[in-house]
């Protein structure tokens, strides 16, 4: 596994003023990430020089860093039928190969280096991706592909640097994967019993638990 490529981000407004369609009305955000050169020091609220403009549901330590599988970008590409898609295209902060939502799973631990990351939960897509490329369908599409990316917390600070090894130090949930957890939050009301034994794992971020502790009280 390795580091392909680190991006970093700052608040910016698209769109234009008055315009009728959701995805050409003014929006901010800092979702268009760009690949950086050289050493980043990952604290434990991210990437130094990196920003999160919505910080209601991006950033803090729980969603410190968006990682992301290189492998998605040829897919896309081919399916667009666009050659200006690659690393940081989907928000990311570090792009990754030798890991996708099937294999990495919610609690993993990596050693980058000195840096010590924990996958806290996959990533929920948001309009502003959509926008991001002018595809209003692009929620959905990901909602079924699964190329959504995850959240990790700074576990140990440190400096990081493209082309660095990734190691899997700890997997103290090996069943949940990426994939299977999305699709269980997606599913909760249908996969209750599902649903309890993700809400039970420790390593996943509070506000996912708290989504489904409350969809399993419901009447």
């Amino acid at each position: 596994m390795r580091l392909d490529s680190i991006q970093v981000g700052q608040s910016r407004t698209y769109g234009t003023p008055g315009a009728l369609s959701p995805m050409e009305q003014p929006w901010t955000s800092a979702i268009k990430k760009e690949p950086v050169d050289g050493q980043m020091w990952a604290g434990r609220e991210g990437l130094s020089g990196d920003h999160q403009y919505d910080r209601r549901h991006h950033g803090g330590p729980e969603r410190a860093l968006l990682m992301y599988s290189a492998e998605h970008y040829p897919r896309w590409r081919s399916e667009w039928g666009r050659k200006d898609v690659g690393p940081g295209g989907f928000g990311e902060n570090l792009t990754v190969s030798g890991l996708t939502e099937d294999t990495a799973c919610v609690g993993d631990v990596y050693r980058i280096g000195e840096v010590r990351i924990e996958v806290s939960s996959p990533r929920t897509p948001c309009i502003n991706l959509a926008r991001r490329h002018g595809l209003p369908d692009l929620v959905q599409t990901i909602v079924h592909n699964h190329r959504s990316g995850w959240y990790l917390r700074v576990r140990q600070e440190g400096w990081l640097e493209a082309g660095m090894d990734i190691t899997l130090i700890d997997r103290p949930y090996p069943q949940w994967t990426i994939r299977r957890a999305a699709t269980v939050k997606r599913l909760r009301n249908d996969l209750k019993e599902e649903a309890r034994l993700l809400a039970a794992c420790g390593s996943l971020q509070r506000e996912w638990r708290d989504v489904l502790v409350r969809s399993l009280t419901a009447t």
